[in-house]
């Protein structure tokens, strides 16, 4: 399967949107693309989902609502305050109307400690494609409370510290067990294969929506 890089994806999701299929539908598809990678390896148990405040961490909140229907205990930690976009919004607002658990993310906090360790599954949901080195402070906190996770890591996208195009990566990017790419493979999935760990591709309907 071709690669496609950052700006590529972005391209696509434009002519995605414009043929009908609207972002907030590609964000609820992504979210369930990965909360099913997620329930095969980790059926039951204790999950924790860090979300930044972009279309990344939407997803994640798609994901923690849907672990949460499958049954798992989630709680969510909030990497960078409250989302900034439309969709991230949206689907923050209906994981706290499920009554989710939902923080600000403290790395050094050691209730929040003891839940990376505990948890079966962590969902790293803080940076998408768009992410460009250096990596942020609180993208750092995020990535330090991750690696204390007991059970899989699972990127969503990219792991968190990982440049989409060049694969370059900052020395606390999160190590994933299992990275799920959206539509097609990135080239740091091939550049930076040590910390996407397993890809899974999994499809959100733009070909489809765009005859492809």
């Amino acid at each position: 399967m071709r690669e496609v890089t950052r700006e590529e994806m972005r391209a696509l999701e434009m002519r995605a949107d414009a043929a009908g299929l609207r972002y907030g539908e590609m964000m609820e598809r992504a979210g369930r693309a990965a909360a099913g990678e997620a329930l095969a390896r980790v059926p039951s148990g204790r999950a924790l989902v860090v979300c930044g405040k972009g279309n990344n961490g939407g997803d994640g909140f798609v994901i923690a609502r849907l672990l949460r229907e499958a049954g798992l205990a989630v709680h969510i930690l909030l990497a960078q305050g409250e989302p900034a976009t439309a969709n991230a919004r949206e689907n923050y607002r209906r994981a706290c109307a499920m009554r989710l658990p939902c923080e600000a993310l403290d790395a050094g906090n050691p209730a929040q400690q003891a839940l990376a360790r505990a948890a079966d599954v962590c969902i790293d949901a803080v940076y998408g494609t768009g992410f460009r080195l250096p990596m942020p402070p609180d993208g750092e906190a995020a990535a330090r409370l991750m690696a204390l996770c007991g059970g899989l890591v699972l990127a969503v996208d990219v792991p968190s510290g990982v440049e989409c195009n060049t694969g370059a990566a900052a020395p606390s990017a999160v190590r994933a067990g299992v990275t799920v790419a959206f539509h097609a493979p990135k080239p740091c999935h091939r550049l930076a294969k040590a910390l996407c760990g397993e890809v899974a591709v999994r499809s959100i309907g733009i070909e489809q929506a765009l005859g492809l």
